[in-house]
């Protein structure tokens, strides 16, 4: 079973004409954060052993020294696995580019009011829907596997009480 942040994610390395596959235990997740003066993707490490309450308030003390220009270049160089969201932009869908030498990295879109088939007297429902999509390296994560990934993602986004267990 493909787990939820905890996955142990591969990232690649290029050194010459050397290639190696490294296999990380934990997940450094970066996210990308827009400045003044660019992007910048700083880093929320070791992830896995988080809760979402310490998780966000890292991320926002991350997010005011990338803002402020403050960060170390520990806290934006490396990361495993990085998540993009334009969302809270408005954008509903976007495909966003691996950074290297990480190996996936997750694109999320804002959330939209859909019209849905429902098993009511109408006949149908508004539920609030939002695209992701999974950029993979298939040279080091399969696209199969980062199916599963995704699927696992979806759960959670459908009962987030999941996340508390």
């Amino acid at each position: 079973q493909v787990q939820f942040i905890r996955k142990q994610w591969y990232q690649r390395r290029v050194r010459g004409a050397d290639t190696c596959i490294k296999q990380f235990h934990n997940a450094d997740i970066s996210v990308a954060v827009a400045t003044d003066s660019g992007l910048i993707t700083p880093i929320v490490f070791t992830a896995n052993n988080k809760g979402l309450q310490q998780i966000n308030s890292e991320m926002g003390q991350l997010k005011d020294k990338a803002s402020a220009g403050k960060l170390q270049p520990h806290e934006f160089q490396g990361g495993t696995f990085t998540i993009s969201n334009l969302g809270m932009m408005g954008i509903q869908h976007f495909t966003a580019v691996i950074n290297p030498p990480q190996s996936c990295i997750l694109a999320v879109g804002a959330p939209q009011k859909k019209l849905v088939p429902a098993d009511n007297e109408k006949g149908f429902e508004t539920q609030t829907v939002m695209n992701v999509s999974l950029s993979c390296d298939h040279r080091v994560v399969d696209g199969a596997v980062g199916a599963q990934w995704l699927d696992k993602f979806k759960s959670y986004l459908e009962k987030p009480l999941k996340l508390l267990l």
